[in-house]
């Protein structure tokens, strides 16, 4: 059921098109059996949910949007694996905005528990020193994992999911740490954290923080996914596994995060992240940039990490991708347990295209959780890559009565 707020927010939203369940994604799907065939007959299997939504403008650049969906329910759970780290980085920064701090200044992590991490230095940073623009940086460039914790933390787990509730995102469970193992109950504890200015002097600090309620699925069976789990000594345990206290970010509240990001004068000012306009440029720019393009933190030592490493629609995260120099994809992927995700908004500068494309598929053929056997690359990075290439062919060819104005996205590339 809605909430008062998630049905009052979508009477504000009047230049918002929902087309739910329609068959646009279907047609577009069905007509590219070469590509999606194997996945149209057996949409379940792979848990496949896809929100598109076309943007169009009028006279003064405003923008409508028509949505339309592909088998998305909220019931039908995913693992949002790294796409949670969007919304981390977008509340991080409205809450340094509210303390009046720069994103800058060294934000140092302490520790009050066995299993919490120490951070008080930053060797990818241009001054050594972490800060929550560097962390920023790290996360929307290769979704740097260490990064994701520090925010968390900052955050507060009581405090992080409270906000996401308060804003209308519906069905949002944030309640770990990344890529760490500890018990369910240190996610609960957030490390004592402090921002020190240039001269050494303490400017702001948080202590521990503690959620004594303890977040998990409201329905746990809805949750309970694959036939088996390899434990620590690689010997497989045949049983389903429950995800009822993992993160969960549904599909429409990761598209409906995200338009709210990249289109903030479509909503009512309320409703608007609390960020200023640097804040949005910093964003779009380390949203759109290429790894590679980045000097500090610089990733040119790293061989697996190519331009396209975090850009799933259209390039399938290739190392080797042919980039289109006119195209720039705004977004935030995600990879764990079998689930290959891309929130993204698209933009092709040259023949004034724009579009966005929210999406989940599972690749785990075998159903065993943590034996690294997942169909990432036969499966999923095909899927990811047809598919921007499918609704960016449709888009170049609908009619729009207005060509957008897409200065603001332009960016200089360079630290």
């Amino acid at each position: 059921m809605k909430t008062l707020k998630g049905l009052l927010l979508m009477t504000l939203l009047s230049n918002t098109c929902i087309q739910a369940q329609d068959r646009v994604i279907e047609q577009l799907l069905k007509a590219n059996p070469s590509y999606f065939k194997h996945l149209t007959d057996n949409p379940s299997k792979y848990r496949l949910q896809i929100l598109y939504t076309q943007i169009d403008r009028d006279a003064s650049n405003q923008a409508t949007f028509t949505t339309h969906a592909y088998r998305v329910d909220a019931n039908e759970y995913f693992y949002p694996a790294s796409t949670v780290k969007l919304a981390a980085s977008v509340l991080a920064l409205e809450k340094i905005n509210k303390l009046k701090i720069d994103k800058a200044t060294t934000f140092q992590t302490l520790k009050n528990r066995p299993t919490q991490l120490e951070v008080l230095r930053d060797t990818s940073a241009a001054n050594g020193k972490p800060s929550i623009e560097q962390y920023i940086k790290k996360i929307l460039l290769v979704s740097d994992n260490e990064a994701y914790n520090r925010l968390y933390e900052f955050l507060g787990q009581k405090n992080f999911n409270k906000t996401m509730v308060s804003k209308g995102f519906e069905g949002v469970r944030f309640t770990h740490r990344l890529q760490t193992s500890i018990p369910l109950l240190e996610n609960q504890y957030t490390n004592p954290v402090q921002f020190v200015n240039d001269q050494g002097d303490v400017v702001w600090r948080q202590k521990e923080q503690f959620n004594k309620q303890q977040i998990q699925a409201p329905n746990p069976m809805q949750t309970i996914i694959g036939k088996g789990v390899m434990n620590d000594s690689g010997r497989v345990i045949m049983h389903p596994v429950s995800f009822g206290f993992k993160n969960a970010f549904p599909l429409q509240a990761q598209h409906d995060f995200l338009k709210r990001l990249m289109f903030p004068a479509s909503f009512a000012a309320k409703d608007r992240f609390k960020l200023n306009e640097e804040d949005y440029r910093f964003l779009y720019r380390y949203m759109s940039a290429y790894p590679t393009e980045s000097k500090k933190p610089s990733y040119s030592a790293d061989s697996t990490i190519g331009p396209a490493y975090c850009k799933f629609i259209l390039y399938g995260g290739d190392k080797h991708a042919q980039l289109n120099p006119d195209v720039r994809i705004f977004n935030k992927v995600g990879d764990a347990y079998g689930f290959l995700l891309d929130n993204a908004y698209f933009v092709d500068f040259k023949h004034k295209v724009e579009f966005m494309v929210t999406a989940t598929i599972y690749c785990n053929e075998d159903e065993i959780f943590n034996d690294d056997k997942y169909e990432y690359d036969s499966i999923g990075f095909p899927f990811f890559k047809h598919l921007g290439e499918v609704i960016y062919k449709h888009e170049l060819s609908r009619p729009k009565p207005n060509l957008p104005n897409l200065d603001h996205l332009k960016f200089t590339y360079s630290d």
